[in-house]
């Protein structure tokens, strides 16, 4: 029966969609509850693993969280995911959930297949798919086209053949959800705020989802968690554009994005810094930027987190004796759009001149 499964909650959305937020404060509110997390990334760099590790909390020790990186989970769900899910359910004790934190460039579609593998689906059912959305960037257009920008385009140039691969992934990881949250809802006014829900809707299609608002990812726990809705025997229903183009099974790909960690010294002034990354995301058009930075004469690591021109900088814990006291971020854009060595060259500068207006 459902009722003896252990519960797992997918939470899956674009990048910086705001997540790990939504986790971190999922744990802080959790009644109780022991939660096993499994947080997969873009990248080899594991930031959002790594904040949520050792987060004094408690119902999850860092024994309860497993990190996948440099691989999308999607993709890798035979590799990684099935072994990360034996890892949890051999640990002693019982736990009382499973949270799974996608990449922001995952399909949630063969993830959630995969709970109806039969190792699987004897232990677990999937409880729901909540996709986070910044309701922020939707507003201001960043995951859809400009719509007579692209007919203009068309009118020049009628063999353009237009693809957007952010707004087909936008769609994919609504088309999945069971519940939608509308993050970020403190930066945006009431009339926007409308304008997300309708795109949402339409995102949705003919299967109507509910959506919600929340700010900085703070929502009772309760809210997120027995939703019951078993997604797994219904998913198969909820097909992405990659499965509707792509019906012999070709394994789905992320070729539209790449990512690189740039690595630099350290930071004398945080506030310098972060106005200087938002001009170089600007001028390079990056997607997301996120990592770790030192600041000198502070025991604490400072973190980095960058979605478009938002940049938000927040010490978080003290640096281990094991790491290095550097700056290390990841950078994500569209394949062939990112220049690694002139991005690498530009936030090495930054440092220096942050150096310089601290002096």
């Amino acid at each position: 029966m459902i009722a003896s499964k252990i519960p797992a909650t997918v939470i899956t959305g674009f990048l910086g969609a705001g997540k790990t937020t939504l986790i971190r404060n999922l744990l802080e509110n959790a009644g109780g509850r022991r939660i096993a997390l499994i947080i997969n990334e873009f990248g080899d760099l594991g930031v959002d693993g790594d904040l949520l590790k050792g987060c004094g909390i408690e119902t999850c020790s860092e024994d309860d969280v497993v990190e996948l990186t440099n691989g999308c989970i999607c993709c890798t769900v035979a590799d990684d995911f099935l072994p990360a899910m034996a890892k949890l359910l051999a640990r002693p004790g019982k736990l009382d959930h499973i949270v799974i934190e996608t990449s922001g460039l995952a399909l949630p579609q063969p993830l959630v297949a995969a709970f109806n593998w039969p190792e699987v689906k004897a232990r677990v059912t999937v409880d729901g798919v909540i996709t986070v959305i910044d309701a922020s960037a939707v507003a201001a257009g960043r995951f859809a086209d400009d719509e007579e920008s692209i007919a203009a385009q068309r009118a020049e140039d009628e063999s353009l053949d237009h693809d957007n691969p952010l707004e087909e992934l936008f769609e994919d990881q609504i088309r999945a959800a069971d519940l939608v949250i509308l993050n970020k809802a403190d930066l945006v006014d009431a009339d926007a705020m409308e304008a997300v829900r309708a795109a949402v809707a339409q995102a949705a299609g003919d299967r109507p989802v509910k959506a919600i608002v929340a700010s900085n990812g703070k929502l009772p726990a309760d809210v997120l968690l027995g939703l019951g809705s078993a997604t797994e025997d219904t998913i198969a229903s909820r097909r992405s554009h990659h499965e509707i183009e792509h019906e012999g099974g070709e394994m789905h790909d992320h070729d539209d994005f790449e990512s690189f960690v740039a690595e630099a010294g350290a930071i004398a002034d945080p506030a310098a810094f972060a106005e200087g990354l938002k001009a170089l995301i600007g001028r390079h058009d990056i997607l997301r930027l996120k990592g770790f930075a030192a600041v000198p004469g502070k025991p604490m690591r400072l973190v980095v987190q960058a979605v478009g021109g938002r940049v938000e900088t927040y010490f978080d814990r003290p640096w281990r004796e094991s790491e290095t006291r550097a700056t290390r971020l990841v950078v994500i854009g569209l394949h062939d759009g990112l220049d690694e060595t002139a991005i690498g060259r530009e936030i090495a500068a930054l440092t220096l001149a942050a150096e310089t207006a601290a002096a």
